[in-house]
């Protein structure tokens, strides 16, 4: 485990650095979308998804709470670690808990703003 830890660093840190790129790039299309003049409703409709960087943000925090809730419930879990598959399918349950979580977020998210 110990071996694999420097991989996952280098690995989550190249995906702040892209995430980092992509909020750039995005501020500034929007920032050239609204400088160029007055826009109509497909430009406008383009500029929401454009904004829609929050619930990104909500998306990978409830994915990461419950992947790290995982990890926990597994030091609890008595399991041979060379060969038994507990692990991964117990971390698996957590992470698709954590996409069906952000999934009911957001259809509610819709809900409310159709309203």
């Amino acid at each position: 485990m110990k071996q694999l830890m420097p991989f996952i660093i280098v690995i989550v840190f190249f995906i702040l650095i892209a995430i980092f790129i992509l909020a750039l790039y995005n501020y500034r299309l929007k920032k050239r979308i609204i400088d160029a003049g007055p826009l109509d409703e497909t430009g406008l409709k383009f500029l929401q998804q454009l904004s829609g960087f929050g619930t990104e943000a909500m998306k990978w925090a409830i994915i990461m709470m419950t992947t790290g809730l995982g990890l926990i419930v597994m030091q609890f879990i008595p399991y041979s670690a060379e060969d038994s598959p507990l692990p991964y399918g117990v971390e698996m349950l957590f992470v698709a808990a954590g996409f069906f979580l952000y999934y009911l977020f957001i259809r509610n998210h819709r809900d409310k703003q159709s309203l």
